[in-house]
This record gives C-alpha cells, sequence and structure tokens, in this order.
C-alpha cells in the first residue's frame, strides 16, 4: 500500500511540474507574487447562491467569469495573473472601476455543479466574457451562435488576457497604468447624461457616511434623534431600494442595535464590535456587489470629489423626491444631519448657518429643492475663492455656480449675468436627480417609481419587520401614506414603544 501511495504522490507531483498551463518563469512568478504580496484578492468568488444576483446588480459593463477547480495546480498558478488584472478594474483601489467586473466559480464543490454545467465548462481555468445581464439564468454553449458570451482563448498570463480585452474593447490599458489616470468617464460638466450614473455614488456615499458614523462612534444622547430622522428619510425617499431597505432594518431595530444608553465611546465599541447583529459588518446598502470606486464622482486626482461629491448628489436626490407636506420635515432632518455627523468642521459650520438662516417652514417641495440648490451654489463659490488661491482644485472639474448653461440654458433669464429663472432651475433639478439619475436603471430594482413606490417602501418595512410584533397591515398602511417621511416618524416611536411594552411583559412573566 505504500509504494501505492509513493507512486501516486510522485505522479502529482511530475504531473504539477510538467503542466504546460502551469509552467511560469520564475522571474514572472516571483514578481506578481510580490506584486499581490501586499493586496488582498479583488476577483469575486461567486456561487450558485449568489451568482445571478451579483451580475444583476453590478454596475459593471462587462463581466469576465473564470471557472476554476480548487485542486487544479494550473489554477492555482493561474489566480495570481488573474489577479493582477482584477485589480485594474475590482476593488476600493481599483485603476478603472465600474467597467468589468471580474469574478471566478469554484466547479470543484459540488454546489456549484449544475451552475458550471450550465456553461458547458470543459477545461480549468475557463473564461468566459459577456455583459452581466446575458450571464443572469442564461448559459454558454461553445457552438452556439449569436451569443453575446465569448470565451476568452488567449489568456494565460497578465499580458495576454489583457491584450484580449484591448482588443475587444478597442482600449488600451495596461497593467502599469496608475489610479485615476486615464478615467473612462468623461468630464459631466456639461453632459447631463452622466448623473445616470450617480446612482451607485449614492450608495456609495450613503455606506461611507454610516461608515463613518461606527468608526468615529458618533452616536451620543443628544445625535441619536438625528440619525434616526435620516433614516426615515432614506427608507422613504433614498434611490436605491437596497439603500432603503438597509436603512429600514436599522430603524426598526435601532434600539436593539444601539441601545439609548450608550453614551460612552468604550461602551458603544463594544456594543458595535461585540452587540446583536454584529453592526461593525453592517452594511446598510447590501453586500452583494463589492463597493469601493466612485463613477459620476469620480476626480481626476485621489483626493478630490469622491464622498462630498456623492453626499450632495444624495441630498438632491432626497430633495426632489420628497412630497409637499414632508419638505420641511426633510430639511430639518438633512440638516441635522449634517450638522450631527460631517467630520468637516469648516464646512459642518457654514451648512449649520445657511440652515440656521431659514426663518419660515417649508410648505413645498419647491421651496426645499431651490433652498439646496442655493446652499450647494454658496459652499462652490466659498471653495472656489479657497482651491484657487490654494491650488487644491480638480484642474478637470473646477468648482462652478452650477448649473451651467450648457446643461440648463432656459435656467437663466439673462446673458451676461447670473440671473436664474427658478421655475426652470426647479424642472431641471427634479428632471436632473430624479428621472434622469434613476434612467439607466429602470427594471434592475434598484428603484421603485410611480405608482410603484409605495408598494416597494411596504416590501421594504415588511423584509425588516417581525411579523409577530407589527402586522403587515401596518406596514402597509404606511406604505400608501400621502406623507411617506412624516408617517416613517410616527410609526418608528410606536414600533419602539411597543417592542418596550413587549420586553416588560416577558420580564413579568419570567
Amino acid at each position: 500500500m505504500s509504494s501505492v501511495l509513493m507512486f501516486l504522490a510522485l505522479f502529482l507531483l511530475s504531473f504539477e511540474a510538467s503542466s504546460p498551463a502551469s509552467v511560469v518563469p520564475r522571474s514572472i512568478l516571483r514578481s506578481i507574487n510580490d506584486n499581490n504580496a501586499d493586496h488582498p484578492d479583488v476577483a469575486l468568488d461567486l456561487n450558485v447562491a449568489n451568482f445571478d444576483s451579483v451580475l444583476k446588480e453590478t454596475q459593471a459593463t462587462y463581466a469576465i467569469v473564470e471557472f476554476f477547480a480548487n485542486w487544479c495546480p494550473a489554477c492555482r498558478n493561474y489566480k495570481l495573473h488573474y489577479e493582477k488584472v482584477a485589480r485594474l478594474f475590482n476593488g476600493p483601489e481599483a485603476v478603472h472601476p465600474g467597467i468589468i467586473l471580474m469574478t471566478r466559480v469554484d466547479c470543484a464543490l459540488k454546489t456549484n455543479n449544475e451552475l458550471c454545467k450550465r456553461f458547458s465548462v470543459d477545461r480549468y481555468p475557463m473564461l468566459l466574457w459577456g455583459p452581466p445581464s446575458k450571464f443572469v439564468a442564461g448559459g454558454w454553449e461553445p457552438k452556439q451562435d449569436k451569443n453575446e458570451i465569448h470565451s476568452i482563448d488567449d489568456g494565460r498570463t497578465a499580458d495576454r488576457l489583457l491584450n484580449w480585452i484591448n482588443k475587444k474593447m478597442g482600449s488600451s490599458y495596461g497593467l502599469d497604468d496608475k489610479k485615476y489616470e486615464n478615467g473612462h468617464l468623461e468630464s459631466n460638466v456639461s453632459d447631463a447624461g452622466q448623473i445616470v450614473h450617480a446612482v451607485y455614488d449614492v450608495e456609495e456615499a450613503t455606506s461611507t457616511a454610516f461608515d463613518i458614523i461606527l468608526e468615529h462612534k458618533m452616536i451620543k444622547s443628544e445625535t441619536r434623534a438625528s440619525l434616526i430622522k435620516f433614516l426615515q428619510l432614506l427608507v422613504a425617499h433614498h434611490p436605491s431600494k437596497r439603500c432603503r431597505k438597509g436603512s429600514a432594518e436599522l430603524l426598526v431595530n435601532f434600539d436593539e442595535l444601539l441601545p439609548p444608553d450608550i453614551w460612552s465611546a468604550k461602551k458603544q465599541e463594544f456594543i458595535i464590535v461585540n452587540g446583536k447583529g454584529a453592526l461593525k459588518n453592517f452594511q446598510i446598502c447590501g453586500k452583494e456587489v463589492p463597493r469601493g470606486n466612485w463613477m459620476f464622482c469620480r476626480g481626476s486626482r485621489n483626493d478630490t470629489r469622491g464622498f462630498s461629491c456623492g453626499l450632495w448628489v444624495l441630498l438632491h436626490s432626497l430633495s426632489v423626491r420628497v412630497e409637499d407636506g414632508e419638505s420641511h420635515m426633510a430639511f430639518t432632518a438633512v440638516c441635522e444631519f449634517i450638522h450631527s455627523f460631517f467630520i468637516c468642521e469648516e464646512c459642518r459650520q457654514h451648512f449649520y448657518e445657511m440652515c440656521s438662516s431659514v426663518s419660515t417652514p417649508f410648505n413645498k417641495t419647491r421651496d426645499f429643492v431651490l433652498w439646496l440648490w442655493s446652499a450647494h451654489n454658496k459652499v462652490n463659490e466659498r471653495l472656489m475663492k479657497e482651491e484657487s488661491s490654494l491650488g487644491t482644485g480638480d484642474p478637470k472639474y473646477p468648482k462652478f455656480i452650477w448649473p451651467s448653461k450648457q446643461l440648463c440654458p432656459s435656467c437663466f433669464l439673462a446673458r451676461s449675468r447670473i440671473d436664474w429663472d427658478r421655475d426652470e432651475v426647479f424642472k431641471f433639478l427634479a428632471s436632473y436627480y430624479g428621472k434622469m439619475l434613476l434612467s439607466m436603471h429602470k427594471g434592475n430594482e434598484l428603484l421603485g417609481d410611480g405608482g410603484t413606490e409605495r408598494v416597494v417602501l411596504a416590501e421594504d418595512l415588511a423584509a425588516s419587520i417581525n411579523a409577530v410584533v407589527v402586522p403587515l397591515g401596518a406596514a402597509l398602511a404606511i406604505a400608501i401614506a400621502s406623507c411617506a417621511f412624516g408617517a416613517l416618524a410616527c410609526f418608528w416611536r410606536s414600533r419602539q414603544k411597543y417592542k418596550k411594552l413587549h420586553h416588560m411583559h416577558t420580564l413579568k412573566n419570567i
């Protein structure tokens, strides 16, 4: 028996050493290993459970799926090459984000057998290329005509794989490309259509804001109410369905996840790390798609735009979605949120001063939308002067009074100076941050619009609410209310009160 085992071991060793696909010059292998030493894997591992959902929801234009087997020596060696290319397109340090989602599926796992059969996997590694939507609930046959999924037959090294991609796309990506060089999105100063990319930046900004709040332990006795009010606004009017759903889950369980008595930073840190639901791992906008890049808000330099731009887009998109009766509550929620949780002190104070100058409540959506637009321009005006004197602005995306005449010619009454037609400005903002922002994503479950919006809200709430505690009929009643944000505020208070009474009743019966 020992001789048989010895023979098998020698055979496997000789196979691994002589397999053509696994033969990699040591100098190249050493270089790739050095490059990977400080970088985690960024190619996304998919399986039968998440394959369709991830590819359905990705913002990328194309996807590459590598089918491999964990026992395959050639696959282990190829992973180094694949990751080197993947770092250009995937992950928080992506050089060219939002273009190609690079993924892998382990066909050695029995749970993935049917998935690998769908795509006629007959060798390892095997790479397929195509629009993400074509992979969803689809398949691939080698001899199938008119299939938008294509086999990559010349990608055995990082260089050859990237050359194949460049030929397919007519691009000129290089393995040495640096972050924010050769940006794939042109300047959005005069192209209104660019706003369709911003729905993902709104998700990114929401996630980043939540991460900052937890990281800096900013939830205190005096800021809890501000966060709750802003979450209610997000649940009712966030343009992304998965952010609405995550906000609802956090909101209805708020007192359990973040008890009212976590006034000390030490206790808050313990609860965030060890408490119910592991709040440190909570993803307010979902975790199906890898995040960490900006599209519409991507600057030409690493230290420009990004989060601040994404947050402005989020606020504008919320403002145009509220109804007349909600406008002042939404205004208050935004002002309190920025004052309580925006870390840039000068920006926070400037915004607070503008909020404090409002003496008359907003009765119309139009009032809130135009106030926020005016406030944004005042911020731009201040930053224009500072960035000009210090040379810290983004040369490709300079600050300017917005919108430009290229974006909205009808917004101006006079040619020689800024004299706004405020009715036209409101129409432009409502369209730009409303329908245009979401136009590219209709049907892929990122939004609910028109008459379906209240139904979507009901689904978001029902997904996060224990049916025993809150009857589904109550959730539906809230969802069809004329002012969803205001109704949510009442609903949240009753929800927390009921949970406390329920808890006390349980204790009595113990």
